[in-house]
């Protein structure tokens, strides 16, 4: 594992969501996990975030504009896609074969959504041991939250998800939303 127990890495990117970037995000951001030393985590950590975004196509009417944040604590990983869309996702399928909240829900230890004053954002986790392996690997992976456990926050997405909706190890560096030293900068796609 890199060494990264100082300080939080996040890497955040606005991107325009459509079919032909989704190779290109999924480049992107198995790049920034390979930095981290959290290869063993490329494949499904890109494989959720690709149906994040394909939900945003799909779903999300006029601008697709997204932004897909990944952050990395140490212990835990953190993926979050936030669009400009009020309305709230629902899971169709319990199975992860028909893609969508199901496929995210296999691949990661815990998911949810919360409404933000810009629309909204989707976020999953994974808890990584010493090893680098996701705890529960073998296991049943997070379920749909409870109907109506989704709450509008206010402020703006990427700052309110960080500071409330993801957790993180607590340490001085990490727990104000501007402390965070990412190791790559941040971009637009």
């Amino acid at each position: 594992m890199h060494g990264h127990g100082q300080a939080e890495c996040r890497y955040r990117m606005e991107v325009r969501a459509t079919r032909e970037r989704i190779p290109q995000i999924r480049r992107i951001l198995a790049a920034h996990l390979r930095h981290w030393d959290l290869e063993n985590h490329i494949a499904p950590v890109c494989r959720a975030v690709d149906e994040l975004i394909a939900n945003v196509v799909q779903h999300v009417p006029g601008d697709p504009t997204c932004v897909v944040e990944l952050r990395w604590s140490g212990r835990r990983l953190s993926a979050s896609v936030a669009d400009r869309d009020p309305r709230m996702p629902r899971m169709t399928s319990s199975s992860p074969a028909r893609g969508g909240l199901a496929t995210v829900g296999r691949l990661s230890d815990s998911w949810g959504t919360c409404g933000t004053d810009e629309g909204k954002v989707i976020w999953f986790t994974r808890t990584v041991d010493r090893r680098g392996r996701v705890h529960g690997d073998s296991g049943p992976r997070a379920t749909l939250p409870p109907v109506g456990a989704a709450r509008r926050l206010p402020g703006s997405a990427s700052a309110q998800f960080r500071a409330a909706i993801i957790p993180t190890v607590s340490s001085p560096s990490t727990t104000q939303p501007n402390q965070s030293h990412p190791l790559l900068p941040s971009a637009t796609v």
